[in-house]
């Protein structure tokens, strides 16, 4: 709908700084005949747009723009305030609690907006005093532009001391990560704080440096090249629900005895192994044969350690 559009390249010009026809149009999927005319339609509804023309032209709000709180509905300011409140949950700075307030107010009144609603609450069940700590201590040297060291855990198992520039804080799946100038590496990489062996802040000053633009942070396919195998997995059906919670949905295959079945790829690595001991004698691997053999081996080692040390004399 044609109003849509109109609300939409409004909110869009109010992000940016400038933005040209052919983007608008592209971004909308209309000719850019069409964009000029929605373009003037917006200037005499009494929205101050200006045109610039040339290599780096388009068009832009007029400074000091904004939107009333007509502009917004009820079930909007309410998102809003959750996303807000979400954020205060696991940050401690009392900036976020006072903007929950007044994006409250714009409710009018402490009113409620009708229909289910939606909580952001980001802390861990378990979470740690010392994640939110660390947070904490990122975000003053990042604020202050100094310079922290941390000794880091990668994901290969290797440790390293870095001494790192932050530039911003990711929360991703309820995890934490810093992005940060490596100096180490010369570039900038992310890092996740449960990874942070050691975090120390050097009292270093640095010059905060252009960093890569972060919308989401998804997984990239060359960050793991280990090989993946097929795998069948059958769990009793006492581990059901803990079977549901961690794998993909899609995985899952319900079978009539009320046991659940897991087919997918997998890599065969230390972690895949940990978590199918973790299920002790709930869980069979019906294939593949060396999937199946390298997990009875770790259990026999098991067993193993543990009759050695029954043997051993007891420490007085």
């Amino acid at each position: 709908m044609k109003i849509d559009r109109l609300l939409a390249m409004t909110i869009l010009l109010l992000n940016r700084e400038r933005i040209n026809a052919g983007a608008l149009a592209e971004r909308f999927e209309v000719s850019t005949k069409t964009i000029y005319r929605d373009i003037e339609t917006l200037c005499r509804a009494g929205i101050p747009i200006v045109s610039h023309q040339g290599m780096s032209g388009g068009f832009e709000l007029m400074e000091r723009y904004t939107i009333g709180r007509q502009m917004l509905s009820p079930g909007e300011i309410e998102a809003l305030r959750a996303a807000v409140k979400g954020a205060a949950s696991v940050l401690d700075d009392p900036t976020f609690a006072d903007l929950a307030d007044k994006v409250q107010a714009l409710l009018g009144g402490g009113k409620e907006a009708r229909g289910p609603g939606v909580i952001f609450d980001l802390n861990a069940w378990s979470g740690h005093a010392s994640t939110r700590d660390r947070v904490e201590c990122l975000r003053e040297a990042a604020r202050e532009a100094r310079r922290v060291e941390v000794r880091y855990l990668n994901m290969n198992g290797q440790e390293s001391r870095r001494v790192l520039e932050p530039a911003m804080l990711l929360m991703k799946g309820g995890i934490w990560y810093l992005q940060a100038y490596c100096l180490l590496r010369g570039e900038f990489r992310i890092f996740r704080l449960s990874r942070m062996l050691e975090l120390r802040e050097t009292g270093e000053p640095f010059v905060p440096k252009v960093a890569p633009v972060i919308d989401t942070y998804e997984w990239r396919d060359d960050w793991d090249n280990a090989p993946r195998t097929e795998v069948s997995l059958r769990f009793c059906a006492e581990v059901r629900l803990r079977v549901t919670d961690g794998f993909e949905p899609s995985l899952v295959h319900e079978l009539e005895d009320g046991s659940v079945r897991i087919v997918g790829n997998f890599t065969a690595d230390e972690w895949f192994y940990g978590m199918l001991l973790s299920y002790g004698d709930r869980v069979a691997v019906e294939s593949p044969r060396q999937v199946a053999d390298e997990l009875v081996n770790r259990a026999k080692r098991i067993v193993e350690a543990y009759a050695q040390a029954a043997e051993m004399p007891l420490r007085s």
